[in-house]
């Protein structure tokens, strides 16, 4: 008989994917032989390729908010021959639980989510307020409890991925960025909405005062296609002669975590990208507005978390609905300096 597997079923966000990760790293620790694999969206797939306890990943063909019922029984059927013994849903809707139950995984293990009792029948409960994100997948390599006590919530391994030395210099080569010179990220970007945003005009006078300390730093700018407006704005704010890369929609996600991956810091709002270089271990500044810092902070060993916590935060919308946006507006790239400038001098 095979070897029986783990299969692990991938939030559809970045930054919740690098947060699920330490739940991969306990369950190798209670089955140090158990391959693990991971079904995940096109989008998030390089994260996972990146996690060392992942034995395979799989990409979903599914179109995002379509149930595609057909599909997932044909998908299911190709899983049930791969042997595994447990499936772990870590997204909290009805059709990706289908997906394990029709492969006849079974143990099947997640939150109850909408109402999937049945579905999943190693079942947790979300708890009020909601745990951070680390605890809350993590908790999932535990028997369900009905209160979490400070107990399970302690040491628990942070967020982990690993680049080669190989993959850092394909992507510096090939985007003619000087490996014998410091290194500054910036991820003006956030998928959320334009309430997570902190000023372009922010970025551009935090970058200003990186490059008025040290002159050879290189800036690179990440993000999406959809963050190509501003990060051309920081670009054009910076001054001239200065080594900048607007690479915002010139990388695949594979690409920015090597990137990332040997950056002298990371500055970036409540992102995916935040996220990852937290899981690189990179330091980090973590801008937040409308987001609570508390609910997904950095774990790098050198890390800051910057929020006014003003009395109207954290509202977690899109938009900001007062019309203000001061959370962010009003978090000056002095203040940021300050936070900043210590990890680079620590570097």
């Amino acid at each position: 008989m095979s070897q029986p597997r783990t299969l692990i079923i991938s939030p559809n966000w970045i930054g919740d994917a690098v947060m699920a990760q330490p739940l991969l790293q306990l369950l190798r620790a209670a089955h140090p032989e158990r391959p693990i694999d991971v079904l995940a969206p096109p989008a998030v797939s390089p994260v996972w390729r990146q996690v060392a306890e992942v034995d395979e990943v799989l990409e979903t063909p599914f179109r995002h908010g379509a149930l595609q019922l057909r599909q997932r029984w044909q998908f299911a059927r190709l899983l049930r021959q791969r042997g595994y013994a447990d499936a772990y849903i870590l997204p909290n809707t009805i059709k990706y639980a289908l997906i394990p139950w029709l492969a006849g995984v079974r143990r099947r293990v997640g939150y109850k989510g909408e109402s999937r009792y049945g579905l999943i029948n190693v079942m947790h409960h979300d708890e009020v307020p909601p745990r951070p994100m680390v605890p809350f997948y993590a908790a999932l390599a535990k028997p369900p409890v009905t209160v979490q006590g400070p107990g399970l919530r302690a040491a628990l391994p942070r967020p982990r991925l690993t680049v080669d030395a190989a993959q850092r210099a394909a992507v510096l080569g090939r985007h003619a960025i000087d490996p014998a010179r410091p290194l500054v990220a910036l991820a003006p970007g956030a998928e959320f909405g334009a309430a997570k945003r902190w000023p372009a005009a922010h970025f551009a006078g935090l970058a200003t005062a990186v490059l008025a300390r040290d002159a050879a730093t290189q800036i690179v700018l990440l993000g999406s296609p959809k963050d190509g407006d501003a990060c051309a704005e920081v670009a054009a704010r910076l001054p001239d002669g200065a080594a900048v890369f607007n690479l915002a929609g010139a990388t695949s996600l594979a690409e920015a975590i090597a990137l990332i991956a040997g950056a002298a810091a990371v500055v970036a709002n409540d992102s995916g990208l935040l996220h990852i270089a937290s899981a690189l271990n990179r330091p980090v500044l973590a801008l937040y507005g409308p987001t609570d810092p508390d609910h997904a902070p950095p774990f790098s060993d050198l890390a800051a978390s910057i929020s006014l916590r003003l009395d109207c935060a954290p509202c977690k919308q899109r938009e900001c609905p007062l019309g203000h946006h001061d959370c962010m507006v009003k978090l000056t790239p002095d203040l940021a300096w300050q936070r900043l400038r210590p990890m680079l001098e620590a570097g």
